[in-house]
């Protein structure tokens, strides 16, 4: 009987088709919704923004079903910087991960923890890959260490989800509680005239509560994994390609080599941050960075032009999926660009912030950025587009423009990993786990962290922040 539900419940179609269904809905909209803009206008940094106030109708540009078709290749196009990037960052750490050395790494952790104090691991590096997200906006540079960490979970007794939810909420929480993310924090409080960096202090006890918060749940389901792992909501399902014996990669070597392979890639890190602070480095330039390391940690291995070029083939085969879906996810945003209905959302949604006491209005504004996150998954792009209309709008209804930065960084972060067009079919689909099963995991997770985030702005509010 029970197997017999399961084929009779719903299931998720595949990705690219639920992507390409959401294109067509787009497309639909914009024939329901009226057409409108707002004028736009550079800044003083030449950043071209929302003027508020401005949003008016224009000649409605309904998409038709060629249209929709072409909103694929144009998703493909606009989002080739991401999706080139993503190849070769991907198939660059894959030499990296290829060398043993973060296996050694963690083999020497597993070491140290045993059974349960295992577990510890899980807010380690969560918080490790969070910092790096809070500096410098690391989250597509994460990614490929998805099916590395699903496959330690697994060897650690825990399961692909657990593997997900240390990278993917990880960098998710670094966005959200960022100290110093220049794409996000400091976009946002540049159009908002504040101070660059300016309540960094509140912005990481924002982080260290959001964290304390998903690690608490992560650990609770992967020790009740590990004492039963039919309890795994992937119980049954095959693995088998990112699978590591766990006796195996405990006794995993960790040498002169590996070690300077580390060595080198933490370097390379350190690079990064420093590249993306003081010379403005943006994906070209980390690009090259990683795929610099990619050949001295081949040269610290003593492989040859074609061992490199053979392995660097199968990192960019094994990324393919995932990188059509960040064209096919482009998508909804070209339809929804064709059809001038974005500003039409985003003029509706703030309307109803108007006129409400100033603790239920920044709690709105945490849920308008939220859901417009769907809309514009970009922290960069949503920053231009949003804040200039919610720093004078927080202005008239007496939130600070500080909790207003705040709401919008809390809205854009961890959201990235539960819409369809943002980043949650890539996470899962690297892991090999089904959308609709992490979504069946993380959304009880993601209400928590959004109850807390509220509670975080109520706070906010009540010092005065």
């Amino acid at each position: 009987m029970g197997n017999a539900t399961v084929k009779k419940g719903f299931k998720l179609p595949h990705i690219y088709v639920l992507l390409v269904c959401i294109i067509f809905i787009c497309a639909l909209a914009s024939w329901a919704l009226p057409a409108g803009e707002f004028d736009r206008a550079p800044n003083e940094d030449g950043r071209i923004v929302v003027v508020p106030g401005t949003y008016h109708k224009v000649d409605s540009t309904p998409v038709g079903l060629f249209g929709a078709l072409r909103a694929i290749y144009g998703g493909m196009v606009e989002a080739s910087d991401v999706i080139f990037f993503v190849f070769l960052a991907y198939a660059s750490i894959n030499i990296l991960l290829s060398t043993g050395a973060f296996n050694g790494l963690v083999a020497g952790l597993l070491r140290v923890f045993r059974g349960k104090a295992r577990a510890a691991i899980i807010p380690f590096f969560l918080l490790l890959l969070g910092a790096a997200a809070s500096a410098i906006g690391i989250f597509e540079e994460a990614l490929p260490f998805i099916p590395v960490f699903a496959g330690i979970a697994m060897a650690m007794g825990y399961d692909a989800i657990v593997g997900i939810a240390i990278v993917a909420i990880g960098v998710g929480l670094g966005f959200s509680g960022a100290a110093m993310n220049p794409f996000t924090v400091g976009i946002a409080q540049n159009i908002a005239e504040l101070t660059p960096m300016s309540g960094a202090g509140y912005r990481v006890i924002c982080h260290l509560a959001m964290a304390t918060v998903a690690s608490a749940y992560t650990i609770r389901y992967a020790l009740k994994i590990q004492a039963d792992p039919t309890k795994s909501l992937v119980y049954g399902e095959d693995f088998s390609r990112f699978a590591m014996d766990e006796k195996r990669l405990c006794e995993h070597p960790f040498g002169a080599r590996e070690k300077l392979v580390l060595a080198t890639f933490i370097a390379l890190m350190a690079f990064v941050v420093y590249g993306c602070k003081y010379w403005g480095w943006r994906f070209e330039e980390i690009c090259a960075a990683f795929i610099a390391s990619a050949f001295a940690s081949a040269v610290i291995m003593g492989w040859g032009p074609t061992t490199l070029a053979n392995k660097m083939a199968l990192g960019l085969s094994e990324i393919t999926t995932a990188c059509m879906m960040i064209g096919l996810a482009r998508g909804i945003l070209v339809a929804l660009n064709q059809g001038h209905i974005i500003d039409t959302v985003v003029h509706g949604m703030s309307q109803p912030l108007i006129g409400l006491p100033t603790w239920i209005s920044a709690e709105l504004m945490l849920l308008l950025q939220t859901l417009l996150n769907f809309l514009i998954p970009s922290g960069s792009g949503q920053a231009a587009t949003i804040m200039p209309i919610m720093a004078p709008l927080s202005d008239l209804l007496g939130v600070s423009r500080q909790v207003a930065v705040l709401a919008f960084q809390f809205g854009d972060g961890i959201s990235n990993i539960l819409w369809p067009t943002a980043f949650a079919p890539i996470v899962a689909g690297l892991a090999g786990v089904k959308l609709g099963t992490w979504w069946r995991w993380f959304t009880p997770l993601f209400i928590l962290i959004l109850i807390t985030q509220m509670i975080l702005i109520g706070i906010a509010i009540a010092i005065g922040w």
